[in-house]
């Protein structure tokens, strides 16, 4: 079994009170996860590109999946994530300014954007957005 090492990131974007959440397509070949995590709801986030910096590479992948600009956000907690297939060091980030309203720009990989209550959060969670949310709610940088 080839093992996959990476860096991505998740943000967790807030209006409200809400968070931003997408809905993983059912199809494990099309959620497009090294980590797996089809059916599950995630925040936009995703695999960092050589040579992109943490913020840019975050704001990369969220206008490409939602079409929403942010226009600053900071990062708020890290994590190492593993799966039996791959390991990625995630980077949490947050931010509550942006631009725009969600759109499905992927619907082969995300097939819906949602907001949702911060305390009444859909399940299943993919696993390392779940990790972000508890270290925001924790206000933790880093939990083993």
């Amino acid at each position: 079994m080839d093992k996959r090492v990476g860096a991505g990131f998740g943000v967790l974007i807030l209006r409200d009170g809400k968070i931003l959440l997408g809905h993983r397509h059912e199809n494990p070949e099309k959620a497009d996860s090294a980590l797996s995590g089809e059916g599950t709801w995630t925040m936009p986030g995703g695999k960092m590109d050589f040579g992109e910096t943490i913020e840019g590479g975050a704001m990369r992948e969220v206008m490409e999946e939602t079409s929403i600009k942010l226009n600053s956000l900071k990062v708020i907690c890290l994590h190492n994530n593993m799966t039996e297939k791959a390991q990625f060091l995630t980077v949490g980030l947050f931010s509550d300014d942006f631009e725009g309203e969600p759109k499905v720009m992927e619907p082969d990989e995300i097939t819906e954007w949602q907001w949702f209550d911060i305390d009444k959060l859909p399940t299943p969670m993919y696993f390392p957005s779940e990790k972000i949310l508890v270290n925001y709610k924790l206000g933790v940088f880093y939990k083993k």
